[in-house]
């Protein structure tokens, strides 16, 4: 990120726009929605950090020690050079400005208090034995097939934690617990999301395509559909390595990479059972993957979850199992390293993003909820 970008002419703002939101189409379903807000607080944050530095260099002034801080996206599944291009055309055309006000709002950054936990304790010790446990639990789970017409519904709750900057001042904010639902045709051409922390409708909003480009992308790893997924292969160490080919220099390291890639195909999507039974046995193979004895979904659902640490960031990303039954119930990402600077802030114990899964079910029809075909 170049904080000495030229700033553009206005004629040029809708072409940036459109990068990004045909970017975006890159990034699994959902997952840029819901980095969005955390998005603009660090947009608003470099645009002060400019400003300023533009004020120091007329005034001769010196910026204090420690007081210059890189450009970082909060962790996105997937990282990509043209998200971070179109991103450094919004920021440096000046574009957005923050409000006040609380929870989840229609166009402001969210100021709750910061989301925490207990860390609970990390293992290496076990790992097999629960991958094996789960993929049990996997294959004697009802998994409808879907069906060309049917739609993909998965309900779930969740919240994130971001740094925000307002006038020179930063703090830990963030989006209030709430609701999300997510329809996708099995082809990933058709779906809907309602999404209060995304959305400015209460009625949510399309994701069919087209995009407002004309384009359809293919499905791939990172943006998965149903019709994609059953055609994987469900072999776990060609499955991995295919994994590792296919997110080549994205994310902080490859095995953390290959490790939340797989942990976003459990969210909101629907791998066929064979095929969820390889996502787990693949990862089990990644190195440094812990099991960590409690941890606690958005729901407030404790359980058991396979974990991995991103030493770059400091943050464990977690898919939480119920003890018992060991069905999947959600995700969380907790900062576990201290970290410098004005991420200082995010002390460990902080739950960067939790996500629990309420519902997942096959539907008949866009809008349509289990209960109502029921």
């Amino acid at each position: 990120m170049n904080a000495n970008t030229s700033r553009q002419h206005p004629a040029e703002w809708d072409q940036e726009a459109q990068l990004l939101s045909q970017t975006a189409r890159d990034l699994p379903t959902g997952r840029h929605e819901f980095h969005k807000e955390r998005l603009m607080a660090q947009i608003h944050e470099q645009i002060q950090r400019e400003e300023r530095e533009e004020r120091e260099e007329r005034t001769g002034a010196t910026a204090a020690p420690g007081k210059t801080r890189r450009f970082r996206l909060p962790r996105p599944a997937i990282t990509l050079p043209a998200m971070a291009a179109a991103l450094s055309a919004v920021v440096v055309a000046g574009m957005v400005t923050l409000g006040g006000g609380e929870g989840v709002r229609e166009s402001g950054v969210a100021t709750g208090p910061a989301l925490t936990t207990d860390l609970g304790t990390a293992t290496t010790k076990g790992v097999p034995q629960l991958i094996d446990q789960i993929s049990l639990a996997v294959a004697e789970s009802d998994h409808p097939t879907v069906k060309p017409g049917q739609y993909i519904y998965i309900e779930s709750v969740l919240a994130d934690t971001f740094l925000k900057t307002v006038d020179d001042k930063t703090s830990l904010a963030s989006h209030e617990l709430h609701r999300r639902q997510i329809w996708n045709s099995p082809d990933g051409v058709k779906g809907w999301l309602i999404d209060p922390a995304v959305n400015d409708s209460p009625e949510g909003e399309t994701l069919s395509l087209p995009d407002e480009q004309g384009n359809t992308p293919k499905a791939h790893l990172g943006s998965p559909s149903y019709d994609y997924l059953a055609k994987l292969t469900t072999d776990p160490d060609a499955l991995l390595a295919k994994i590792y080919k296919e997110t080549k220099g994205q994310g902080n390291s490859p095995d953390q990479q290959a490790f939340t890639t797989i942990g976003d195909l459990l969210g909101e999507s629907y791998p066929p059972p064979e095929l969820y039974s390889a996502l787990f046995e693949a990862a089990a193979r990644i190195p440094g993957v812990v099991v960590v004895d409690d941890a606690v979904d958005a729901a407030g659902r404790h359980g058991v979850a396979v974990a991995r640490l991103d030493e770059t960031s400091g943050q464990r990303e977690e898919w939480i199992f119920d003890k018992k039954t060991h069905v999947y119930l959600g995700t969380r990402s907790v900062q576990v390293k201290q970290l410098k600077g004005e991420e200082a802030l995010i002390k460990p114990g902080t739950v960067m993003f939790t996500m629990a899964i309420k519902n997942r079910a096959v539907v008949d029809g866009m809008k349509q909820t289990p209960s109502q075909a029921g």
